[in-house]
C-alpha cells in the first residue's frame, strides 16, 4: 500500500461546477435541488458520517460478495433501513435492486480480473443506501459505504441507473486503500480519472464489450431526455459529453495545452481528469481487445505500486505506467510503446 488518506474525502460523482451552473441557469425548482445538493455535500464533509455503528458481516468466502442495500427513505441519515442483503430476491424497489446488481458487478470485476476480494482485498461488505435526501443530485462513497440520490427527475435520473457511476464511486474506496491520492490538483484529477477508468472497465466487463464496442462514456443514462448530452464525461473525446443551455458545455480538456487552472472543485479534479482519461482510452484502443486484459492491468499495477506518491502528478503517474508496462510486457515491447505514445499524445510526456 502506497499510502493512506487517514480521514477519507467524500468524493461525489457530480462535479460541483455543474450544480453551480444549474443554480445560475436552471428553473426555480432545479436551482433549489442544486442548492440543496451542494449544501448536503458540504454538511456531510463536516460530520463523521462515514462511521457505521453496527457494520454487517464481511464476506467469509473469497470471491463471494456480501451486499447490503438500505433505504434512507428520502432522509439524510445513514445507513437507513436494510431492504436487501446478499442472496435475497428482488425487492421490487428499482433503486435498491439496481444498487444490488451493480455492487455485485463491480465485485465480480475486481475478483475475476485482479483477484481482489472487494474494496479492501479482504472481503469487505459492500453497503449502499438509496433514496438519500429529496431530489438529491449526487452519489458518493463516504469511506464506508455507497450513497445514492434519486436525482431531480428533470435533468438527472436516479444515480443507481448507471453501472459506471456505482463502479466509479466504489473505486474511490480502492484508491483510498492503495494509493491514498490527495484529492486536490493533479493528484486529485488522477484520483477522479482512476475512478473513471475502472468504472468504464467494470461496465465493459459486465456487458462483455471490447475497446472498439464500448462507448467510453461516464454516466451514460444518467441524463434525462431534456438534456442535450450523452453523459457527464467522455473518455474518448473529453469536452464533448454535453452542451446544454442549463448544464453548459462539458469543460474537460483532453490535452495539457488546455489544462484548466482553477481554485474551485479542489483545483479542477473533475475537469482535468479528462487528460489522463484520454491517455487510458488511447492506450486501450492502441492495444485492442478487452481493456482490462492489458491496459487495465498496467493501470492497476500503478495503482498498487508503492512508488505512486499521494501527491503524484500526471507526469509521475505516466512514467510509472510506462515502467509497469515494460515490467509486465518487456522492455521495448509494443505495449510499453503504446502506453508511452498515449501520454505523448495528451501532452503529458514528450
Amino acid at each position: 500500500m502506497a499510502g493512506s488518506t487517514g480521514s477519507p474525502a467524500v468524493a461525489g460523482f457530480m462535479p460541483p461546477h455543474i450544480l453551480e451552473r444549474i443554480m445560475a441557469h436552471g428553473n426555480a425548482r432545479l436551482q433549489q435541488c442544486a442548492r440543496a445538493t451542494l449544501l448536503a455535500d458540504a454538511q456531510f464533509r463536516l460530520r463523521n458520517a462515514s462511521a457505521i455503528q453496527a457494520r454487517p458481516f464481511d464476506s467469509r468466502k473469497p470471491g463471494q460478495a456480501a451486499r447490503y442495500v438500505y433505504s434512507a427513505n428520502n432522509e439524510q441519515v445513514l445507513p437507513g433501513n436494510l431492504v436487501r442483503e446478499e442472496g435475497d430476491p428482488d425487492s421490487g424497489d428499482v433503486a435498491v435492486d439496481e444498487a444490488y446488481q451493480w455492487l455485485g458487478a463491480t465485485h465480480v470485476f475486481y475478483w475475476q480480473v485482479f483477484e481482489r476480494a472487494s474494496i479492501d482485498g479482504e472481503g469487505m461488505a459492500l453497503l449502499g443506501s438509496v433514496h438519500y435526501g429529496e431530489d438529491y443530485d449526487n452519489a458518493f462513497w463516504n469511506g464506508a459505504q455507497m450513497v445514492f440520490g434519486d436525482g431531480d427527475g428533470e435533468l438527472f435520473n436516479r444515480f443507481t441507473a448507471a453501472l459506471d457511476v456505482v463502479a466509479h464511486e466504489l473505486t474511490h474506496g480502492v484508491i483510498e486503500r492503495e494509493a491514498g491520492l490527495v484529492y486536490a490538483d493533479q493528484s486529485g484529477a488522477l484520483n477522479e480519472s482512476l475512478a473513471d477508468v475502472f468504472g468504464a472497465m467494470v461496465k465493459q466487463h459486465h456487458f462483455e464489450q471490447s475497446v472498439d464496442e464500448a462507448d467510453w462514456l461516464i454516466g451514460e443514462g444518467l441524463l434525462t431526455d431534456r438534456v442535450n448530452g450523452r453523459a457527464l464525461r467522455s473518455m474518448a473525446n473529453p469536452g464533448s459529453a454535453y452542451d446544454d443551455p442549463v448544464l453548459g458545455k462539458d469543460p474537460q480538456p483532453g490535452h495539457m495545452d488546455d489544462f484548466v487552472r482553477t481554485a474551485s472543485d479542489n483545483g479542477g479534479v473533475h475537469i482535468n481528469s479528462g487528460i489522463p482519461n484520454r491517455a487510458f482510452y488511447l492506450t486501450a484502443i492502441g492495444l485492442g481487445g478487452f481493456a482490462w486484459e492489458k491496459a487495465g492491468r498496467v493501470w492497476f499495477d500503478v495503482l498498487t505500486d508503492p512508488r505512486l506518491q499521494r501527491d503524484g502528478n500526471f507526469a509521475e503517474f505516466a512514467r510509472l505506467t510506462v515502467d509497469c508496462a515494460e515490467k509486465r510486457f518487456g522492455d521495448g515491447s509494443r505495449e510499453a510503446r503504446v502506453v508511452n505514445q498515449a501520454w505523448i499524445k495528451v501532452g503529458v510526456l514528450s
